[in-house]
């Protein structure tokens, strides 16, 4: 698998999905707009830009995100508007971007959106960027070429392949319907913007996993955010920083999935499971009262208790005993040092 994984990375492989950019002929419905992205990829990489973060010694992702993270922005407006992976972000005291041009100009941090995972950015200089438009994620099915672009132009452009549509549960209480999973894997990927053959947003690069592709031989590619999770709520990330209504049920408890169970692998320092007395190797059974499967399963029934500050009943195993414990969630925008940048 692993010679197999390393010659599908050669040239043809890589160059494809964006030789199909500039070849394919457009359907009999498509518009001259839709025939103009196609072939436009000087625009595509005008919009990406390079983010750079610093990140005070006292904040909360510090040591597990860095103090200096590096990655991807794209341009979405006319006036400076950059969506990026909100965790290169997260809790900044200062951020910089530079476009295709070389230009490095300040940016605003506008918002961080933990469900979604997204980031927003204003640029608070000119930038020679033309922004990227918006594409339909959903639309997106198994096979279809795409491309991941970084800052850099076109030695930065990759293609690359759906491979799969699926849940996402990430270990930090996260959880993706309809992830976007792609290969080969795109190595610079923090941000990276995944663009479909129209030319148009689809996608946030957000992780490198061994199974983008998951079987018996699962194959290593990465994970996008959808761009239809932003739609909805821009306008809110925009003006107010956060989505409008109530937050998610926070409870600060990082877990796995081993050998069929939800083990808890850490608890944030002065979070609400560490408050509660969760521990560091408990094993999750049930929440409410009712069994749980998985990651998302545990996540979806934690989020269906109600907002942020609902008491959360667990059954945990702890050095096979079973123990109740309750948890006072919390709202982690609370628990974040976010006042740095926003």
């Amino acid at each position: 698998m692993r010679a197999t994984l390393h010659q599908r990375n050669r040239f043809p492989w890589r160059w494809l999905p964006l030789a199909l950019l500039l070849i394919l002929p457009c359907p009999a419905t498509a518009t001259e707009d839709d025939a103009a992205a196609k072939i436009d990829l000087a625009r595509a990489f005008s919009a990406l830009v390079a983010v750079e973060a610093e990140i005070p010694a006292e904040a909360r992702t510090a040591r597990a995100l860095g103090r200096k993270r590096t990655g991807h922005g794209v341009v979405i407006d006319d006036n400076g508007l950059i969506l990026t992976i909100g965790y290169l972000i997260l809790e900044a005291s200062g951020v910089q971007v530079i476009d295709g041009a070389g230009n490095r100009v300040p940016a605003r941090v506008l918002a961080y959106h933990g469900a979604s995972g997204f980031g927003l950015l204003r640029a608070e200089g000119n930038l020679e960027a033309a922004p990227m438009r918006l594409g339909d994620a959903a639309a997106l099915g198994e096979a279809e070429p795409v491309l991941a672009l970084g800052h850099g132009g076109p030695v930065a452009a990759q293609g690359v392949f759906v491979v799969s549509r699926r849940t996402f549960a990430g270990y930090w209480e996260y959880l993706l319907d309809r992830a976007i999973f792609t290969a080969p894997p795109y190595r610079d990927w923090a941000g990276a913007a995944l663009v479909d053959t129209k030319g148009r947003l689809v996608g946030i690069g957000s992780l490198l996993v061994p199974d983008a592709r998951p079987g018996a031989e699962p194959i290593a590619g990465n994970m996008f955010v959808p761009i239809d999770l932003l739609k909805p709520i821009l306008a809110d990330l925009i003006t107010e920083g956060r989505e409008s209504g109530p937050a998610a049920p926070w409870l600060g408890m990082f877990t796995a999935e081993s050998m069929g169970r939800i083990l808890v692998t850490r608890v944030s320092p002065e979070g609400p499971a560490r408050g509660a007395g969760v521990q560091p190797g408990d094993v999750v059974i049930g929440v409410a009262g009712r069994p749980v499967a998985d990651m998302a399963d545990m996540l979806r029934r934690i989020w269906s208790l109600g907002p942020a500050g609902t008491e959360i009943p667990l059954l945990v195993s702890r050095g096979g005993e079973p123990v109740e414990v309750v948890v006072p969630s919390a709202d982690r925008r609370a628990y974040l040092k976010l006042k740095q940048s926003y």
